[in-house]
């Protein structure tokens, strides 16, 4: 059984493009480094927030599907949780069978 993960983050809506970008690859590395890897990273851009946070009412949307090992999680949410561009994250934990992964590829 393959171990699929995605996090959610938002970020401050007064970055630059830079910093966003800066922001996806720290958080990738640090992933990376210790063991993680099929990364999809999609940045969703700016919205709405449903409701005001740390008087914050629009957000950069980021968000990233990887596998890895389960110890990885709590190292980035720590990195998160102290970091002052990121607003909220929430990571959920996806379990696909080895027998879906095979199946989205064709048969000759």
């Amino acid at each position: 059984m393959q171990i699929v993960y995605e996090t959610m983050y938002i970020l401050r809506p007064d970055l630059t493009d830079e910093q966003v970008e800066q922001a996806i690859a720290k958080y990738e590395n640090l992933l990376r480094e210790n063991g993680a890897d099929n990364f999809q990273i999609q940045n969703r851009g700016k919205r709405r927030l449903a409701y005001e946070i740390n008087r914050q009412r629009d957000g950069i949307y980021i968000q990233m599907n990887y596998t890895g090992p389960g110890n990885t999680i709590a190292i980035m949410e720590r990195s998160m949780r102290l970091s002052e561009e990121v607003i909220r994250y929430l990571t959920i934990k996806q379990e696909v069978k080895e027998a879906q992964a095979q199946a989205t590829i064709p048969a000759a």
